[in-house]
């Protein structure tokens, strides 16, 4: 029997899954969520030194003027994700806490932050996912139509009732990967 989406995350997720049981707040884009990142990448910095191989503000955060969950969207690229010992006690140690592992989905790794709303996405240096962020990001920063459109995609979900927030990432799927598909298409 194949496994559901539920199962899946249950299984990646390390501790409890955090339920919504309800809409997605969306918060008005805040010129501080910068400033956020700058600081929790300057502390990753820290404790990583020469391990971190890319460190990026990506998410709806990251894109001037659109409004997001308060949650910090952050890229880090290590030289191998997999590779817990030689970077997650580090991190442990300060503060961060491992939240989700997918091994078979690009050796993905997802820290939260010690007093920061954040999610530390975490991928092996090279990895297609990286590009993928990046060109979602960046086509949201220079395109108003891919923007506007993206919003109005996220504000119509973000008023339904949902169980967990991974369901209304999930309903984003269909706009998210026709926006990335245009970006790629734009960047060869």
């Amino acid at each position: 029997m194949p496994q559901t989406r539920d199962d899946y995350m249950s299984d990646v997720t390390i501790g409890p899954r955090r339920r919504v049981d309800g809409p997605i707040f969306l918060a008005d884009y805040d010129s501080a969520w910068p400033t956020l990142y700058e600081r929790e990448a300057e502390r990753v910095r820290g404790i990583l030194d020469e391990l971190v191989r890319l460190l990026e503000h990506v998410g709806s955060t990251s894109v001037p003027g659109l409004p997001a969950k308060p949650i910090v969207d952050m890229l880090l690229a290590v030289a191998d994700s997999a590779d817990e010992d030689g970077y997650v006690p580090s991190m442990e140690a300060a503060g961060y806490v491992l939240r989700i592992r997918e091994p078979d989905w690009h050796e993905h790794r997802v820290f939260k932050g010690p007093d920061t709303d954040i999610n530390l996405h975490t991928f092996s240096e090279g990895s297609s996912e990286i590009e993928r962020m990046l060109a979602f990001r960046d086509r949201l920063r220079a395109h108003d139509d891919e923007r506007d459109r993206y919003l109005q995609t996220k504000r119509e979900l973000a008023a339904r009732h949902w169980v967990y927030v991974q369901d209304y990432a999930d309903a984003k799927g269909e706009i998210v990967e026709a926006i990335i598909a245009r970006a790629l298409a734009n960047r060869s």
